[in-house]
């Protein structure tokens, strides 16, 4: 990780930077010459912010045509956001039913996420979950601009040429980086306004606008209530790096301080108190019991016995090859910026974790990372440009050394390989699926499913498979088809792949026959869709299961052995 070597010598590098006198007046041509080049510069980020967003926007709907995103977790933010347009608590039905909370759940108390309202507005243009893909896509688009801005100030003494191949390459690795598609692919979630949010908080931090870092901290801190940590985290690299400034300085050590004792204090009154008040269940998350049953008991734990922190981040070996895909991506620039332990409360929460699906690379998880992680990378590229460039014209004869020879190298190369290590990685990661037809074909039993649907009445109740679920949020009262009856007017199962949260095609079909021996009748079957209507009140009796005040919430577990590599679930 980082040292105290690297925070001086960001230091000096952005003092020099941000104190060198103006650079003389320039001739008519000379000025003319650099609007050109505003322009290009301009042209170049609208070109990749535009990019950006067409590419996570197909990425997204090529998974809904396909049938890919289900109701967990699109539907569950579909009727929350849907329920904040009408001025309600952000509640969801296929959330609360499913893991046994009250029917008035607030997802606020699954993750307090209350940034989430400010998309409301948009379900008073288009009431439809396709809506929260385009928000996303808008919102992984609007990184680009602040990306080639932090490329522009971390090569600023560069000359002009130079600024510009690096902005256009940051910009171009951010656009088709590999977590923002991945993230695309999974639906919408939270990460949509963290990664924005956390570019902004970084590159306001480099240009010492306290002010604007406080607000987007407190964004942050609203967006996701772990990201307090790394608000926090943020602050104490804040503050060393501006121990040496002057009044801009002691500004930057106030603020940083701040933001290391608010951003922590944000996420545990968050997880304390918040959650619970909106009808969250404590430790409902808590996936950490290699460390000990809760919070307290962990830190207890870990402080008697630090050594157990490395033997549950390294075992199984994938969690390794998770943090070594991570960096190495970038090829392992990140690990010269003091930046990049901003990722260590993010990455330690899913090395630590029992819960396999965060070991992988196939889940959102990835994007919160990502703006740190490059960020950190363009940084230390940056700071390697200036160092070969610092040279006298006493020194040629040094810089003419082996050592010397293979130093210019790597700060030639490095910075390049790693966005074109970026660019590459992006074919298999999503690229190389949006002209292929076969990627946005639905499966037979997929279309049979919507055509079912289509059969069930506006308003109606229905408890549905997983994969059709977010088709029909928009139209009643929808909640997931599991193995507990709701007695909704209309179940609607399929029997052509497993679907959450059946452990299996059989489970869902003996499920299918408990339902017609219980109150419904068979309404249409075909490709292996099944279509039922309740004719008759649910008779309670003990063979019956029901849900009822006193069901205590609990999580999804996961299968065993899923998550043991990183390149499947």
């Amino acid at each position: 990780m980082p040292t105290t070597h690297h925070t001086a010598a960001w230091e000096s590098g952005r003092h020099a930077e941000l104190t060198a006198s103006p650079s003389p007046s320039r001739t008519p041509f000379g000025r003319h010459t650099e609007r050109v080049s505003e322009c290009l510069s301009t042209h170049r980020t609208l070109l990749w912010t535009a990019l950006c967003f067409t590419i996570s926007l197909a990425l997204g709907l090529q998974q809904w045509t396909a049938g890919s995103l289900g109701g967990f977790d699109l539907g569950i933010f579909d009727q929350a956001v849907r329920n904040y347009s009408g001025f309600r608590l952000p509640g969801s039905e296929l959330k609360s039913t499913h893991h046994g909370f009250p029917s008035d759940f607030s997802i606020l108390g699954d993750h307090f996420s209350p940034v989430l309202a400010l998309l409301a507005p948009l379900y008073w243009i288009w009431d439809d979950p396709r809506v929260l893909l385009i928000a996303e896509a808008a919102l992984f688009a609007a990184g680009v601009p602040v990306v080639r801005r932090i490329a522009g100030n971390c090569f600023r003494s560069a000359p002009s040429p130079v600024v510009a191949r690096a902005a256009h390459l940051a910009g171009a690795a951010y656009a088709l980086g590999w977590p923002l598609m991945t993230a695309s692919r999974r639906g919408f979630h939270e990460v949509a306004f963290a990664v924005p949010l956390l570019l902004l908080l970084l590159e306001r931090g480099m240009l010492r606008r306290y002010g604007a870092v406080l607000a987007y901290a407190g964004l942050l801190c609203c967006t996701k209530e772990d990201l307090g940590l790394v608000v926090g985290v943020h602050g104490a690299v804040l503050a060393c790096r501006s121990r040496r400034g002057g009044v801009k300085g002691r500004a930057g050590v106030a603020t940083g301080a701040t933001l290391f004792v608010l951003g922590p204090a944000a996420s545990l009154v968050s997880i304390k108190w918040l959650l619970p008040m909106m009808g969250g269940t404590p430790g409902f998350y808590w996936s950490y019991g290699q460390l000990g049953p809760d919070f307290g008991a962990a830190l207890l734990r870990v402080v008697t016995e630090p050594w157990i922190l490395f033997g549950v981040a390294t075992a199984p070996p994938v969690k390794i090859t998770l943090v070594m895909w991570l960096f190495g991506t970038l090829l392992f620039l990140p690990l010269g910026s003091a930046t990049a332990w901003c990722a260590l409360p993010l990455v330690a929460e899913r090395i630590l974790s029992e819960t396999s699906n965060h070991w992988t690379v196939l889940h959102h998880y990835d994007a919160f990372l990502w703006p740190i992680l490059l960020t950190a990378a363009v940084e230390v590229s940056g700071r390697l440009y200036r160092r070969s460039r610092g040279s006298s014209p006493g020194t040629r004869a040094i810089r003419r050394s082996r050592r010397s020879r293979s130093t210019s190298w790597a700060v030639r190369w490095w910075g390049p390989a790693a966005g074109f290590l970026t660019l590459v990685i992006a074919v298999p990661f999503g690229l190389f699926t949006l002209p292929n037809p076969a990627y946005w074909t639905p499966d037979p039993h997929t279309r049979a499913l919507r055509e079912a649907a289509r059969m069930i009445p506006d308003g109606a109740s229905a408890e549905v498979d997983n994969i059709i679920a977010p088709h029909l949020t928009a139209r009643g009262p929808v909640v997931l088809a599991d193995t507990i009856p709701r007695g909704a007017d209309y179940v609607l199962l399929q029997f052509g792949v497993v679907s959450f949260p059946f452990a299996s095609v059989t489970q869902e079909q003996e499920y299918s026959g408990f339902l017609l021996k219980h109150g419904y009748r068979r309404v249409w079957e075909r490709d292996k869709v099944l279509l039922l209507r309740r004719e008759a009140e649910f008779p309670i009796t003990p063979e019956v299961p029901t849900a009822g005040p006193e069901s205590i919430p609990a999580p999804e577990g996961t299968a065993p052995g899923t998550g043991m590599s990183i390149f499947r679930g």
